[in-house]
């Protein structure tokens, strides 16, 4: 498990761009799974939509990115890197996610080669998949951004 403490030094997001509360599992480097409590005082629900407060799809998308750059950067041998976005493929969105929803996302990592890697992504609210998809990233060093 990795609290707020250990992902706010993996990750170099902060409010209100962090979407990520807590890493419950972390499989051999392959596989973790964590939580984002969504809540009505998120700042993107004041425009989207004030009266039928949905959370973007693109932000889903963002937090299933967070939970596996959370578990690439938690390898020793990767610390002073960043994970950026490569390529997003194969989204899609099942249900809206709303205030009160603890989405669980999850992260499996399906390659790595070199810089490069791709995961396999989902996030699931009371068990139900509300969004999957497949995930490229290039890591960086964190000196050169």
């Amino acid at each position: 498990m990795l609290d707020i403490k250990r992902l706010l030094d993996l990750l170099p997001h902060r409010y209100p761009f962090l979407l990520v509360d807590r890493i419950l599992e972390v499989e051999d480097d392959r596989r973790v799974v964590g939580i984002k409590n969504v809540t009505i005082n998120e700042p993107y629900f004041q425009g989207h939509f004030p009266r039928h407060p949905i959370m973007p799809g693109v932000l889903i998308v963002e937090a299933m990115a967070q939970v596996g750059a959370a578990l690439i950067l938690n390898r020793p041998e990767l610390a002073g890197k960043m994970a950026y976005f490569a390529a997003i493929d194969k989204v899609r969105f099942r249900r809206p996610v709303t205030p009160g929803d603890q989405l669980v996302l999850e992260a499996e990592l399906v390659a790595m080669k070199g810089r490069v890697g791709k995961l396999k992504t989902t996030a699931k609210v009371e068990g139900q998949v509300v969004a999957e998809g497949e995930l490229t990233f290039s890591l960086v060093d964190v000196d050169a951004v």
